[in-house]
Formats: C-alpha cells, structure tokens, sequence
C-alpha cells in the first residue's frame, strides 16, 4: 500500500523533469546564486549555544495550513536577529507550499546564517536547483534512497560547496550514513510514510549514533525542556517548524523560546 512519502516522491520526480525542461542546469549555474561561497552548516550547529534551526514552511500533509500567506522575508531576518543557528526553507509547492524562490527569498534576507534546502532530494538537478537558490546545506531523506544513491548524491553535493544532512528515522537507515560524504545526520521524530511523530524516537536512536557525527533531532519539539534534555544526550541541533510558524510573529516566537532553552542549560 502507497504511503504519503511514496505520493510525494513520486510526484516530486514528475516535477523534476518539468523543472528540467524550463530551467536546464546550464541555465542554474548562470544565475541565482550558484557563485557565492557557502557557510558552514556543520559550524554553525557546533558554535551554537542552543543549535536551533527555526524552519520556514505554509503547510504540511500532517497539519494542513499552519502559515499561509507569510513570506520568507518576514520570518528569516527576524529567524537571524533572535539567535537561530541555521534557517530551513521548504522548496516543495504540492505539498507544503514552498518554493525554490522561497528559498532564494529566503537567502536573500540572510546575511551570514547557513541555510537548508528543505525538499525530497532524489535527482542530482535538485542539487544544482539548492546551490543556484542559495542553499548552504541539502537535504538526503534515508526513506527516499538507496545507500549508493545517497551516496552520490552527497558527493555530488559536496563538489558543488554544499554540506549534506542525512535525515533516518530508524537504525536500520544508518547504513547510509558515511563520515567521509555526510556532513551532519539528523534523526526525525516524525514517520514520513504515517507522518505519526515521537520524540522517543531521538532519545532512543541517539544511543547508537557514531560518535564523531554532529547530529540533530528534527520535528515535534515544542518545549524548552525537550531540548536541554536531548542537548545532554548528544544532540548538537534542533530543527524546528511549526512550533514557530503557527505563530502571528514567528520570530518573536524563536526569540521567546531560546531565551527559555538558555535557562534550561
């Protein structure tokens, strides 16, 4: 039986090879800003005090509209101002109502913070799509790839300048993790084929996470306390959505939360 991941990959490859026709990679590395140097997402998470990663998304399949008629440019300045340690944009429309120029919206509001190209990596293109967007920092989804495809992907990444997140949710995807090619492994707490999300999954799997990996744990992290305790248990990162974007000011809502998280540490 189909899951909703399956119904997003599959429409994610249609989408691509549209993308293909309008805007061939020659065309990516004309323009945007394919030429500007990347910051370091893997740095920026270890020079955190509190590793937030306040994300930019509209909607979800889980939640529906969380945001809908806001901008990158009146969320990610403000994300900086209040002490993210990196920005995440959603680039998928069909689904969670992002765009590749949410993300080059989103770089140009930014002034040194490494940016995520949030988006269901499965064709080297969308590698090119990240670095002409502005992108610091790509997304590789276990759950979408093979081992060797992942691997290809990150390599390819990396000859472009971009850092490579690798995003499991069980231990058995952690074959697809390599120190040489991954650059930071996320755990998400949310199962992309029911979407259900448990923070137990992070303080399980953290247990069995190489040690030299910066790491971060991703989705249904609402509370301060949640990320002193996972802080203590290995994690470097916390990548955060919704928490903040169902917010009337997103950013105040950062500003709020890291101020608690300091007095949790």
């Amino acid at each position: 039986m189909a899951t909703i991941l399956d119904e997003i990959v599959a429409n994610k490859k249609i989408e691509v090879e549209q993308f293909k026709r309008i805007l061939p990679i020659e065309m990516l590395r004309e323009g945007g800003f394919f030429c500007r140097d990347t910051f370091s997402f893997k740095k920026a998470l270890l020079d955190s005090p509190t590793g937030i990663i306040s994300e930019f998304k509209r909607r979800s399949p889980s939640k529906g509209d969380i945001h809908q008629n806001i901008e990158p440019k009146d969320v990610v300045p403000l994300y900086e101002e209040y002490g993210c340690s990196a920005v995440s944009c959603l680039a998928d429309n069909k689904y969670f109502g992002g765009s590749y120029k949410d993300v080059m919206q989103a770089r140009e509001h930014l002034d040194h913070t490494p940016l995520l190209f949030k988006e269901f990596v499965t064709d080297p293109y969308q590698l090119y799509l990240a670095k002409h967007s502005g992108a610091d920092v790509v997304l590789l989804i276990a759950a979408c790839l093979e081992r060797s495809q992942c691997q290809e992907l990150a390599y390819e990444a990396k000859s472009l300048g971009l850092q490579t997140l690798l995003e499991i949710h069980s231990e058995d995807e952690l074959s697809h993790y390599g120190e040489d090619f991954i650059d930071v492994l996320g755990v998400n707490n949310r199962n992309l084929k029911i979407f259900k999300t448990d923070i137990a999954i992070s303080k399980e799997i953290v247990k069995n996470l190489p040690d030299e990996a910066v790491k971060i744990s991703e989705s249904g992290i609402s509370k301060p306390e949640t990320v002193a305790e996972l802080k203590k248990l290995g994690f470097n990162g916390f990548l955060m959505g919704e928490n903040f974007m169902k917010e009337s000011n997103p950013g105040i809502a950062l500003k709020n939360f890291v101020e608690e998280v300091l007095k949790c540490l």
